[in-house]
């Protein structure tokens, strides 16, 4: 048994450790049920269970969910549409998320798989600077994809330069 001061009390019978618990004003808290014997601890429980509601909100919110954006592009998108949505994957992936680009065919299209593949080492190579590839390009039925993570330290550069220059 451990007081409400945490100093180790020993082995001490229930009725005993009830009763010192009581005369603290306290709760009896059995810590660790699996030791042999188990660990019981004098100390106000309501605190307790606060306390480690706010360490598990505490690590909540330090825990980083990682986003999959999606662009769209067909073997026929034209230049400048395809730099409007690699900008915008750039722009996600220095905010951290991983991005898939997807090439769809249609028709007769998926006889000419090469220009899929070209187009997405293209967009890879204009994101090389903010980007690894994660997933080389390959083809899922009518689909040719590649996806895209985060450069590692790119997304805590461009926080450090916006947090000194406010």
């Amino acid at each position: 048994m451990i007081d409400a001061e945490g100093e180790n009390v020993g082995v001490v019978p229930i009725k005993k450790a009830l009763e010192i618990a009581r005369d603290a004003n306290l709760d009896l808290v059995e810590v660790s049920p699996s030791a042999n014997p188990p660990v019981c601890r004098v100390m106000d429980f309501g605190k307790f269970i606060y306390e480690r509601a706010k360490k598990e909100k505490e690590a909540k919110k330090a825990q980083t969910k990682v986003e999959i954006k999606e662009i769209r592009l067909r073997p026929k998108t034209n230049e400048a549409h395809r730099g409007f949505k690699v900008e915008d994957a750039r722009g996600w992936l220095l905010k951290g998320n991983k991005v898939k680009v997807t090439i769809r065919f249609r028709g007769r299209e998926m006889d000419y798989p090469e220009i899929a593949l070209e187009d997405l080492k293209e967009i890879a190579e204009a994101l090389s600077d903010v980007s690894t590839v994660e997933q080389p390009p390959q083809m899922e039925g009518r689909t040719m994809l590649v996806t895209l993570a985060p450069a590692k330290g790119v997304a805590q550069k461009k926080e450090k330069e916006e947090q000194a220059s406010p």
